[in-house]
């Protein structure tokens, strides 16, 4: 069986799923069996049979199991937000259209993907100025005390979800030309090798943009998710645990000075230190959302409240019970409605997302895109961990999107281009086999 058949017998579930989650929706609501679940479903295994033909077309090789375990993860999403709001399900829907059409864009002018080494500046430099966007008078858009998105007219995007593309890409061919320099050209210190200053210097300027972003833009999240990104990287290229130590330490040091001199860096800190201190609630970046996600999670229990019981609202929707939870946190709804085996569920196909993206970049022949795989599939799972993290407690709860299931028409739209990249990559991978 080819790889592309097997990926279309795979997204059969996917699209039961879809169906059977509307049904659930409908059921819960109205008491009541309709087609219309069953015509949700057939458009959405429409849309994926419609890429799918585009990929057997156009990366006949490529992994055949990445796209279905998306379209799973993304039909899983439209169902949580339809069951919370129904324009804002509609919404997703057509970003999931856009996502689409953005994947396929990708895929076409992308396909030799090696090609973007030759704009690797160019692409830093505008990812760099995407990050600083938030803040521009006018358009920059702040949130909960933190600077993630920009406005333009009624288009709202968060810039971040591009930016760490254009990031990984920099860094992938910055290190690919410079490791062997990394690893031999430094001196030994206590058995830690120092790299020179001038090849070091991509390290001390990643460092300095995690800080800006800690500070400046007051993205806790997103620095988290570039900066460890870029630890993997490096720890690949060179296979040298130094190195990413080295970052580790500089990064705890930064952050220790900066949660101890700025204010909502030190507002995020304590909410997480304690949840449930209710002197913390009204502040910027307080422990609301926390604390209503950890009772939100205790509740659901092991097998959950059941589909559509969870209560995100109260006294007819005029007390958010549950706030931003088809955002930020979408993950404590989905623990409370399907409990820890709902919620096991769901990271388990993160897990196969990451396992395939490192296989990708395990099977690949050349640096490049060894590097480019491995950096768009660690930015992937760290991302999970970030949000996933901070709604259980694990880090400081940051704002970021859980990929394909929470509300946002950015962090889709850039999911699917990071998809569309790694399947380029595993097409070549597997041809040359």
């Amino acid at each position: 069986m080819s790889a592309r058949t097997r990926e279309l017998f795979a997204l059969i579930p996917a699209s039961l799923l879809v169906t059977a989650g509307f049904t659930a929706v409908f059921v819960q609501r109205d008491d009541v069996l309709t087609n219309l679940s069953l015509t949700y479903g057939a458009i959405f295994l429409g849309l994926c049979f419609a890429a799918h033909l585009f990929l057997r077309v156009m990366l006949k090789e490529a992994d055949p199991y990445l796209f279905p375990l998306v379209a799973v993860l993304a039909c899983f999403g439209l169902v949580m937000i339809y069951r919370l709001d129904e324009d804002l399900a509609r919404e997703q829907a057509q970003w999931f259209v856009f996502g689409l059409i953005a994947f396929a864009a990708t895929i076409i002018t992308c396909r030799d993907y090696r090609k973007l080494e030759q704009y690797r500046y160019v692409i830093a430099v505008g990812s760099l100025a995407l990050l600083l966007l938030p803040r521009v008078p006018g358009i920059g858009q702040q949130t909960n005390g933190a600077y993630l998105g920009i406005g333009i007219g009624p288009i709202t995007f968060q810039p971040a979800e591009f930016a760490k593309i254009g990031i990984v890409i920099f860094l992938a061919s910055y290190l690919r030309d410079t490791r062997q320099l990394l690893v031999t050209g430094g001196r030994t210190f206590a058995g830690i090798v120092i790299p020179p200053l001038k090849h070091l210097g991509p390290l001390l300027v990643i460092w300095g943009g995690a800080m800006v972003l800690l500070v400046f833009i007051r993205d806790l999240g997103s620095s988290l998710m570039f900066f460890g990104g870029f630890l993997a990287l490096i720890y690949v290229a060179t296979n040298r645990l130094s190195f990413p130590l080295i970052g580790l330490g500089m990064f705890a040091a930064g952050f220790w000075f900066f949660a101890n001199t700025v204010g909502h860096v030190q507002n995020r800190i304590d909410a997480w230190r304690d949840p449930f201190d209710r002197s913390l609630f009204e502040q910027v970046g307080g422990s609301e959302q926390l604390a209503q996600s950890l009772f939100a999670q205790a509740d659901g229990g092991f097998f959950g409240a059941g589909f559509g019981q969870a209560f995100t609202t109260l006294q007819g929707g005029d007390i958010q019970f549950l706030p931003a939870a088809q955002t930020d946190l979408i993950y404590a709804l989905i623990t409370n409605e399907l409990g820890l085996v709902g919620a096991a569920a769901v990271i388990l196909v993160y897990l196969l997302i990451v396992e395939r993206g490192f296989k990708v970049a395990m099977l690949a022949r050349d640096s490049f895109s060894k590097l480019l795989a491995t950096g768009l599939t660690a930015v992937f799972a760290l991302q999970v961990f970030v949000i996933v993290g901070g709604v259980t407690k694990v880090i400081p709860l940051t704002g970021v999107t859980l990929p394909f299931i929470s509300y946002g028409g950015s962090s889709i739209v850039a999911n699917f281009v990071l998809l569309a990249l790694l399947l380029c990559v595993s097409d070549k991978a597997r041809r040359e086999i």
